[in-house]
């Protein structure tokens, strides 16, 4: 799958931009704030439909304009696909692929899969269970999409048992059918939704830690633990048992929206114990194993997005990862930097093509 060109109008600092790109590697080089990061934020926004750094679509739109619009034009299999974001301003947001628009954006995702390592990939340490969940949900979703219907179903339930539980707070009621209704559909979705998160985890452990090994250097034990409600008990059953407190906090307190995937650098939370450097390494061979688990999933290579990886890495580990698609196993790379010297000093080394944009 390769992104032959792209085209900007409004999108984020972009007036008007278009790309003929590289089959290989496109790097975007420029001093900070002139959009280098904006370019391959709009090829993740192709793939998801939405942006990597500011999910609220409004704000991606440029300054003083009332819209914005992406296009991509892929190969794959062979086949010319045609992609097309756009969104105007208190409207919603319209992907279409070769003209036809989606009906639900959850269709497209996985047809595009996309891989992106950025800066911003720390807050899966720094920030609670939502973020790594999302990494989870993401990774699995781009291979499976019964697994994404699954969980847009579980959302969609447990807001609306939590909407009830505020009404019978709020009106001094309770009805227990209704109730029980709910409850019965959590965990129907949310075992399907463990069931598959476990199976994940037992195929991504050993391509996480490989891809640590190779880019480490390093002979920590890394390990990422799978924790649920559901390893000790079933979904009915907990909110059952828990009812009097679901209807206190006028919340549900047990569920699958509570797991967590618990990073670990020889047996302690990284977050505390890793140093820097360690930290990094883990981050990218997570990223690295998701892209191995999406290309062997999908049977197709994902794009892979490098921002502002020299920043945060010497240029041995970069070259390290760049080397990467040397191999016949990666496919499209996009990097952006504020050095073109620094960049193009690496790229060369690679025995592939390779583009230099200069923003």
């Amino acid at each position: 799958m390769i992104l032959q060109s792209l085209s900007l109008l409004n999108y984020k600092n972009f007036e008007t931009e278009s790309f003929e790109l590289d089959p290989k590697i496109n790097c975007f080089v420029g001093n900070n704030g002139v959009g280098k990061t904006n370019v391959l934020d709009a090829v993740y926004h192709l793939s998801f439909g939405k942006s990597y750094f500011n999910p609220i679509t409004s704000q991606n739109i440029k300054h003083g304009e009332e819209f914005f619009v992406v296009e991509g034009t892929y190969e794959k299999n062979d086949r010319a696909e045609k992609i097309v974001v756009s969104a105007k301003k208190n409207q919603k947001k319209i992907i279409k692929r070769n003209g036809k628009p989606y009906e639900k954006f959850s269709e497209h995702i996985g047809f595009l899969p996309l891989v992106i390592i950025s800066p911003a990939d720390r807050d899966l340490i720094i920030e609670g269970s939502d973020t790594r969940r999302k990494f989870m949900d993401g990774v699995i979703s781009q291979g499976d999409s019964s697994y994404l219907r699954t969980l847009i179903n579980y959302n969609k339930t447990l807001a609306q048992r939590n909407s009830l539980l505020k009404y019978f707070a709020a009106n001094s009621t309770f009805n227990q059918d209704t109730l029980e209704i709910y409850n019965a559909q959590l965990n129907e979705y949310g075992s399907i939704i463990y069931q598959k998160r476990s199976e994940f985890l037992d195929i991504f452990m050993p391509i996480f830690k490989k891809r640590y090994v190779s880019i480490s250097n390093g002979n920590e034990e890394v390990s990422l633990i799978y924790k649920s409600q559901l390893q000790d008990e079933n979904l009915l059953t907990l909110l059952q048992n828990n009812l009097g407190k679901d209807k206190i906090t006028q919340y549900t307190n047990f569920g699958i929206h509570k797991d967590d995937l618990l990073f670990e650098i020889d047996g302690h939370p990284i977050k505390k114990f890793g140093s820097q450097g360690q930290q990094k390494s883990y981050l990218i061979a997570l990223k690295l194993a998701q892209f191995d688990f999406i290309k062997d999933q999908s049977g197709v290579l994902p794009i892979l997005l490098l921002d502002d990886i020299f920043d945060k890495l010497d240029e041995e580990r970069v070259e390290q990862i760049i080397t990467l698609v040397d191999d016949e196993n990666f496919g499209q790379l996009f990097i952006s930097d504020t050095h073109a010297d620094r960049t193009e000093a690496v790229v060369r080394k690679v025995h592939q093509t390779y583009k230099m944009f200069r923003l």
